[in-house]
């Protein structure tokens, strides 16, 4: 996909925009509660939130389709992959890819936080997400949505991709700290 397909893409979703500002207001204004809850900088805290603001606004606001022309969600779930995504299907912009990158920022915000119940909570939440993601697509046929197991699988991996490194970045950081006095 290039810049103009991933542009195409963008605009087939026209509530992505005003999704993502409104997630910006509510970030600012909530990240205060989530940097206390979690024992992490306010800076961190509105890192979580908005990263959890794009993935809402990128997939269960209504698409273009249902704003203007009032179309459906079809009511069932593509289930043809269960599996993860073929490599070549990684090597350029495309649904999978952006799936996969879609969740990649929470993934890395969940991973920077200190280990506490409040952080096993976000995780747990956040391996659920995916799945809710679908379902909401798939009982909620206004939003003109399609339900896909592929999107879990993707999205799921790129939740793996950003605690994985987040986990290198904590690490790498712990040992910086270390060495230099």
């Amino acid at each position: 996909m290039n810049l103009h397909r991933l542009t195409e893409t963008l605009r087939d979703y026209a509530a992505f925009g005003p999704g993502v500002a409104i997630s910006l207001i509510l970030s600012l204004l909530a990240c205060g509660y989530a940097s206390c809850t979690l024992k992490i900088t306010r800076a961190h805290g509105w890192a979580l939130l908005m990263s959890l603001g794009v993935v809402l606004s990128a997939t269960i606001t209504p698409s273009r389709e249902a704003l203007l022309f009032g179309a459906q969600g079809s009511g069932t779930c593509d289930l043809s992959r269960i599996a993860l995504a073929p490599l070549q299907d990684l090597s350029h912009l495309n649904d999978t890819s952006l799936n996969i990158l879609l969740f990649v920022p929470l993934g890395f915000a969940i991973a920077l936080c200190p280990r506490s119940r409040a952080k096993y909570i976000v995780l747990a939440g956040a391996f659920v997400l995916p799945a809710s993601i679908e379902l909401i697509q798939l009982l909620v046929p206004p939003l003109g949505r399609e339900c896909q197991s592929a999107d879990v699988i993707d999205n799921l991996t790129g939740l793996v991709v950003g605690l994985a490194a987040g986990v290198v970045a904590r690490l790498l950081a712990g040992m910086l700290d270390r060495l230099l006095p």
